[in-house]
C-alpha cells in the first residue's frame, strides 16, 4: 500500500482538480444558458406587450393613468388616438408590469383608443374616455356691452354648444370655433360682472375670467369721457399735473373707436380723473354715492416700460368748495411697452373719502412719457 502512495496522491489530486474545474465550467454554462434564456425570454416579451387593465378609465387633463400587464417596460411613445395627440413621460420609470403617465393637456374629448409603442415598434391599445371640459386661458376683451364679439382662447371648443353669463339665463352667441378659439358675440344683461358657462358634450365649465357689463359700471373712459359723473357734474374732468390728456386714435384701440392719450411731461406727473363731488357741501365726496370694488382698464406705451401708480386725491381741507377729502393709499402697477395690457385692481387700497383718481408717473420714469388708455371702469 506504501508503494501506491506516490501513484495514488497524484491521481486524487489530478481527480479532485477535474471535477472541482469541471464544476465550475459546468456552472458557467448553467448560468450563461440562464442568461441566454432570460435574454430571448425577454426579446420575445419585446414583441408581445399586454395590457390587462388601465386604471381609471375615464379622466381629465393633467389626471394620472396607470397601465398594468405584461412586457411594458420598454414602451416608449403613448398617443391618445383622436386627433393624434402624444403623451409626454419617462420611459425610465416604466416597469415590465406598468406605465404610469397623465392625460395630456391637449387631449381632445371623448372616447379613444390609447396606442403604447415599444422600443421595437411593438403596439398595444386601451380604451380611455378623455373628459374634456371647455376652459379659457385668454379673452380678447374683459369689459363687453350686448353686441360686443368677444375671441376666447383656451380648449376644447370644437363642440362647445353653450356660452351662458354665470348665474343669469343671458346667452351670448357662438359665432365660430374650433379646439382652442372660441367666437361668441355677448348679450345684454342685468349684471354688473359675470364669469361664464361654457358647455359641451362633456359638460359645463366655469371661467376662472370675469367679465364686466360696461353699462352697468362707472365709466371713465371709453370712446370718450364719461357722461355722468357723481352728484350730476356731467362728463368726467380732467384735473391732470404734469399731464396732457386727449382724445386720440394715434394708436388702435382695444375697444371701440378711441384712446385716452396721456403725455406725461414730466416725471411723476399725472392724468388726475375728476369723479364727482356735491358743490354745495363739502362733506359729501365720490366714493359716498358710488362703492367700487374694482378698478379695471386697458393700458399701452411705446417708449419703455413705466410703472404707474394709482392713488386717490390728495386730502382737502376746511372749506374746500371742491369738497373734503381725506383719501389715502396707493398701488402702482407695471406696464410693458409694446402691448395692451389689462389690469383689474381691487379698490381696497383706499381708505378716507375721495372724488379724484390720479393715475401717475413714478419720479423714475422718462420725463416724458407718452401712455395711452382705454376703457378705464370703476366696477362696482
Amino acid at each position: 500500500m506504501n508503494r501506491l502512495l506516490p501513484i495514488i496522491k497524484p491521481f486524487q489530486a489530478f481527480t479532485m482538480n477535474y471535477f472541482k474545474n469541471t464544476t465550475s465550467y459546468i456552472a458557467i454554462i448553467f448560468f450563461a444558458g440562464l442568461l441566454v434564456f432570460s435574454a430571448c425570454k425577454k426579446e420575445k416579451g419585446m414583441d408581445n406587450p399586454t395590457a390587462s387593465q388601465l386604471s381609471p378609465l375615464l379622466g381629465a387633463a393633467g389626471d394620472v393613468l396607470t397601465l398594468t400587464g405584461d412586457d411594458l417596460a420598454n414602451i416608449q411613445t403613448i398617443v391618445f388616438e383622436k386627433d393624434n395627440v402624444p403623451c409626454l413621460f419617462n420611459p425610465t420609470l416604466n416597469t415590465a408590469n406598468a406605465v404610469i403617465f397623465r392625460v395630456p393637456d391637449t387631449a381632445s374629448g371623448g372616447d379613444q383608443n390609447i396606442v403604447l409603442t415599444n422600443i421595437e415598434g411593438k403596439q398595444v391599445s386601451v380604451q380611455f374616455n378623455v373628459l374634456a371640459l371647455p376652459r379659457v386661458t385668454e379673452a380678447s376683451n374683459y369689459n363687453f356691452t350686448g353686441g360686443t364679439v368677444l375671441e376666447l382662447t383656451g380648449r376644447n371648443f370644437e363642440v362647445a354648444n353653450k356660452v351662458v353669463l354665470h348665474g343669469t339665463t343671458d346667452e351670448a352667441t357662438i359665432l365660430s370655433q374650433s379646439k382652442t378659439k372660441l367666437v361668441i358675440k355677448m348679450p345684454s344683461t342685468n349684471v354688473v360682472r359675470a364669469k361664464l358657462d361654457i358647455t359641451n358634450p362633456t359638460g359645463t365649465s366655469v371661467t376662472g375670467q370675469e367679465f364686466v357689463y360696461i353699462p352697468n359700471n362707472f365709466i371713465v373712459f371709453d370712446d370718450d369721457w364719461g357722461k355722468d359723473g357723481a352728484y350730476g357734474i356731467g362728463s368726467i374732468q380732467s384735473w391732470s399735473f404734469s399731464c396732457n390728456p386727449s382724445i386720440s386714435t394715434a394708436v388702435a384701440p382695444k375697444a371701440g373707436t378711441a384712446v385716452l392719450r396721456a403725455d406725461y411731461t414730466d416725471a411723476g406727473g399725472g392724468l388726475s380723473t375728476f369723479l364727482g363731488c356735491s358743490w354745495t357741501t363739502n362733506n359729501n365726496t365720490f366714493n359716498m354715492v358710488y362703492k367700487m370694488a374694482f378698478i379695471t382698464f386697458w393700458a399701452r406705451t411705446e417708449a419703455a416700460d413705466v410703472d404707474i401708480t394709482i392713488v386717490p386725491d390728495n386730502p382737502w381741507k376746511g372749506t374746500d368748495p371742491f369738497g373734503a377729502a381725506t383719501g389715502f393709499g396707493s398701488k402702482t402697477v407695471t406696464l410693458e411697452k409694446g402691448k395692451w395690457m389689462y389690469f383689474k385692481i381691487p379698490a381696497d387700497f383706499i381708505s378716507g373719502d375721495y372724488s379724484r383718481l390720479n393715475f401717475k408717473t413714478t419720479d423714475k420714469a422718462a420725463p416724458k412719457t407718452t401712455i395711452y388708455y382705454d376703457d378705464i371702469i370703476l366696477v362696482k
